[in-house]
């Protein structure tokens, strides 16, 4: 199932937890409008994966992460597959200190949610498969197939 042809795109995601809160983005334009996501974007070249997601944290809510630990690594594929296909590994962490007060900018609108409010239907299809295991605690691998309507068609989710 996995296609060798061509590299996957490396992306952060981070997650601020307080108590039992989650601190989402509203994302405001571009890729996934209107949809609530952690924080995060593109590894930039001969950026480390950790920096990308401190400075992603920076530019998107204006807070510095202090400590930061991975929670997991997630493949996205799309079926049917086109040359234009942008496939992505996704580095997910979570983040419990952090310096500044998250602040809205011109892509990202953050909010806390209690961590049984999180809005699944308002986020992208794969989130409410994976991501009530990571807040609750798992450390996760996972892989997730969609169609060409961004719904999940195959998922394989197992614990490390």
């Amino acid at each position: 199932m996995h296609h060798n042809l061509h590299s996957l795109t490396i992306c952060t995601l981070l997650f601020l937890r307080k108590d039992d809160h989650v601190l989402l983005g509203l994302k405001k334009r571009g890729f996934g409008v209107d949809k609530y996501n952690g924080i995060g974007g593109k590894v930039n070249p001969g950026e480390l994966i950790e920096e990308a997601a401190i400075r992603e944290c920076e530019e998107e809510i204006d807070v510095t992460p202090l400590d930061i630990s991975q929670v997991a690594i997630i493949q996205f594929f799309q079926v049917p597959w086109k040359d234009t296909q942008v496939d992505t590994e996704v580095h997910v962490y979570e983040c419990t200190h952090w310096t500044g007060e998250p602040k809205e900018s011109e892509e990202m609108e953050p909010q806390w949610f209690a961590i049984k409010d999180v809005p699944y239907n308002q986020m992208w299809d794969d989130d409410q498969y994976w991501l009530p295991r990571v807040l609750a605690g798992e450390h996760l691998r996972a892989e997730f197939i969609f169609d060409d309507q961004a719904k999940v068609i195959k998922q394989t989710i197992t614990n490390i």
